[in-house]
């Protein structure tokens, strides 16, 4: 016997790890040898986030480069302004504030030019000036209500259809649950865009529209774990109702909490006006959320039916749209709003895996024509709503 095989296992396992680090500590300590560089400094900043204050202008900026950045001027509107900065120089993945003296004008539109210390640019322009509100309790309350409408109050009233469900023929039951299909599968793919959107906009150090493939898959992937271990403790059987339900609800809550991100961040930068119209629209919009989370416990026990798990799921699907609020009001990141979009993209698909077979006909067709029905009703709703609301 060897003295490697009398070794344990995990030490064995490791011993390739160790080398690696080592090799990389002497390869930095050296200072890479022969891979000096030069030539012009590559340049990469993306601009995170723009602040408004009466007479100054803060942009949040992180460096993707892999060489230092360090911000030399700032104009605005063609002219150079004074400024001052968190960091001189940034590093790679360092993130910063600069912050120019400005006396800019409500609803006007300036054009914000960084100039590196290479003679390298970075926008930084703002579409409609108006001015950040201040993270204080009466904001923080603003967003909770802007979360309560546009989340929790919708699926609550879209659940009220639940009396209806129960009393309409059976073979609609097929029908309704190919709606839901329909409503998930535009959601998913709102999600998918709306990430890849956002991942356009921030740092692409992080993996910029990864995120949203990354995101789907923790979520898909997470989901599929969890309903396996329940399936060990249904012993084979096939998913309940009550159980479907609440994986709807998380996967359309999930889907809320980007979107009440979206709207948190649209809010703090002044480009959200919450009128009649926005608030009808997105009433509208999700109120059908609520009819998809009720259609699978239609026909079920009732116990499914309580109060208390009616209310569960109301909260699980509705209230993250204001954790969403919450945190695009203050701490606003595209690469994190690309990943949570992601997040609901993936727990929907998952979703609709598990719904899908409840839609198939007495011989196992799944785009039979009451299905084809339901789904293009579906999406239909999703889209005429939609419509009604605009960021």
């Amino acid at each position: 016997m060897t003295a490697v095989t009398r070794l344990p296992a995990w030490l064995v396992g490791l011993f390739p790890l160790v080398l690696l680090a080592a090799g990389i500590a002497i390869f930095i300590a050296l200072g890479a040898p022969g891979l000096e560089r030069s030539g012009i400094p590559v340049e990469e900043v993306a601009v995170d986030r723009t602040v408004l204050r009466p007479g100054e202008i803060e942009i949040h900026v992180r460096n993707d480069g892999p060489d230092p950045v360090a911000i030399e001027q700032v104009i605005v509107n063609d002219a150079f302004v004074a400024f001052e900065q968190s960091e001189i120089e940034l590093g790679r993945l360092a993130a910063g504030t600069v912050t120019a003296t400005y006396p800019w004008i409500e609803g006007e539109a300036y054009e914000v030019v960084l100039l590196t210390s290479t003679g390298g640019t970075i926008p930084a322009s703002v579409e409609v000036a108006a001015l950040t509100p201040e993270t204080d309790l009466a904001f923080l309350g603003l967003m909770a209500l802007i979360g309560i409408y546009v989340g929790v109050i919708p699926v609550t009233i879209g659940m009220l259809w639940l009396p209806w469900v129960r009393r309409i023929d059976p073979r609609w039951i097929g029908f309704l649950m190919a709606l839901t299909l329909g409503l998930l599968g535009f959601l998913g793919i709102d999600a998918v865009l709306e990430g890849v959107e956002f991942a356009g906009l921030g740092s692409q150090a992080f993996g910029g529209q990864l995120l949203v493939l990354l995101g789907a898959a923790v979520a898909y992937l997470g989901l599929a774990g969890v309903d396996g271990l329940l399936s060990k403790r249904r012993r084979g059987r096939a998913i309940g109702g009550l159980q479907l339900a609440t994986l709807i609800a998380v996967g359309i809550g999930l889907h809320n909490l980007g979107e009440g991100l979206a709207i948190g961040s649209a809010y703090a930068i002044g480009s959200l006006a919450l009128g009649a119209t926005l608030i009808i629209g997105f009433a509208l919009h999700n109120t059908t959320e609520g009819l998809a989370i009720v259609a699978p416990i239609a026909d079920g026990p009732e116990s499914d039916r309580r109060l208390a798990k009616l209310a569960g799921l109301g909260l699980v699907a509705g209230a993250p749209a204001i954790l969403g609020a919450f945190v695009g009001a203050t701490a606003f990141d595209p690469s994190l709003a690309a990943f949570m979009f992601g997040l609901g993209a993936g727990a929907i698909a998952q979703v609709i895996v598990q719904i899908a077979p409840t839609v198939r006909d007495a011989s196992g067709r799944l785009l039979h024509p009451l299905a084809v029905a339901g789904l293009l009703t579906g999406i239909a709703i999703m889209y005429l709503t939609g419509l009604l609301v605009s960021l």
